[in-house]
């Protein structure tokens, strides 16, 4: 609330009149990320358009307020129509692009008002929602104002389709775009290559409690030849200090790693943020917290795209690209510490198995890339230089 009081006087300040904005609006940082690859490509073909930004979370705001790759970034003011008249007056943008949710009636129906294209990129639909319910007339009347769907799977397109809407292309999603990129950056990083000294490298990515519950006694028991690197959810002192305690081998602290021989060292704990994607470009196998509680699973995406194999908790049935690496067999969910011992077992001790688990999840990103290209030449007809 407090963030969304400045909204007007920033739009005020950082768009002029004579300005052509092209506006992003997304939930929350996961979105953010799904859009990002579209906004990369909209920046360098249109330097002369402002992009502007908005989120609804504080999640997604704090994290991307100063981010350089929008010229304007703010909170969406809550959706009435005095606010969607005075946003729209003041950002005056020449295309809406939202970013997978994010279904505002007042918002939608007041860019049409100005014949102000709206885009859906990265969408997901599926039939529970209000608009495919009997009493969701009005809701779904909003949504054929959207004049282009790009939706990231077939069962959202024919959904859509069954419900009379046939501007809907089958894109994919953008996340893979974003994170195929990330094989083509320099990921080195010399501490960590220092740490792993020509040992099989087991990186546990966002790990919360109840994922330690699984592989804490794993590592404990684990043989020399192996070395863990641990990039915790919560990298707070009483967090890591905690896991610390439970580690029986040796351990280093990204904060303590100074005067340090990190290669006789068997865990690296990472209490620091932004290293997680170019340490998944060293493991031999990934362990991806946040779905052996109720968090929620984290990036599948970053690890797979290094042609790693994924092991996860239990409760992913949220995360479609988890259920469909897993049935492509490049990805393993475990709901015990016994599960978690038998497949790290397998796949440390047979190579070839591990090179192929590895080998399909690396091909599940590659075949899913190109949503980015397919919504551009879209865009390329609605944006004029």
């Amino acid at each position: 609330m407090n963030g969304r009081k400045k909204v007007f006087t920033v739009l005020e300040r950082e768009i002029l009149d004579k300005d052509r904005v092209l506006w992003f609006h997304c939930a929350s940082l996961g979105e953010y990320e799904q859009g990002v690859p579209v906004m990369e490509v909209l920046k360098k073909k249109y330097p002369s358009h402002k992009l502007l930004v908005t989120f609804f979370s504080p999640s997604g705001y704090e994290a991307k307020k100063n981010s350089t790759l929008a010229d304007v970034i703010v909170y969406l003011p809550i959706d009435t129509r005095a606010n969607v008249r005075r946003f729209l007056d003041l950002a005056h943008p020449e295309l809406a692009v939202f970013v997978k949710y994010e279904f505002w009636p007042n918002y939608l129906l007041g860019l049409h008002a100005q014949n102000i294209p709206v885009l859906f990129i990265s969408a997901a639909f599926r039939e529970g929602q209000v608009f495919f319910k009997w009493y969701g007339g009005f809701m779904k009347k909003v949504l054929q104002v959207v004049q282009h769907f790009f939706v990231q799977d077939a069962v959202s397109k024919r959904l859509l389709e069954k419900h009379g809407f046939t501007n809907v292309t089958l894109s994919g999603d953008t996340r893979f775009d974003r994170v195929s990129h990330q094989i083509e950056m320099n990921n080195q990083v010399d501490f960590i290559s220092e740490f792993i000294n020509n040992r099989l490298c087991i990186v546990i990515g966002s790990s919360w409690p109840e994922d330690e519950e699984v592989f804490v006694e794993y590592i404990n028991q684990s043989k020399s030849n192996l070395c863990f690197i641990i990039a915790p959810h919560e990298i707070k002192e009483n967090a890591t200090t905690s896991l610390c305690k439970k580690l029986k081998k040796e351990t280093v602290l990204f904060s303590n790693k100074e005067n340090v021989v990190l290669k006789n060292q068997d865990v690296f704990i990472m209490n620091t943020i932004g290293y997680l994607s170019r340490v998944y470009s060293y493991a031999d196998i990934a362990y991806v917290g946040g779905a052996m509680g109720t968090g929620g699973l984290h990036n599948i995406l970053e690890p797979a795209t290094f042609g790693i194999p994924i092991v996860i908790g239990k409760n992913y049935e949220k995360f479609r690209e988890a259920i469909q690496l897993q049935k492509l067999a490049g990805l393993f969910s475990v709901s015990n510490q016994d599960e978690f011992n038998r497949i790290m077992g397998k796949l440390i001790d047979n190579e070839k198995f591990r090179e192929k688990t590895g080998m399909i999840a690396g091909h599940f990103i590659d075949s899913n890339t190109g949503a980015t290209n397919r919504i551009i030449e879209y865009l390329e007809n609605k944006i004029k230089n």
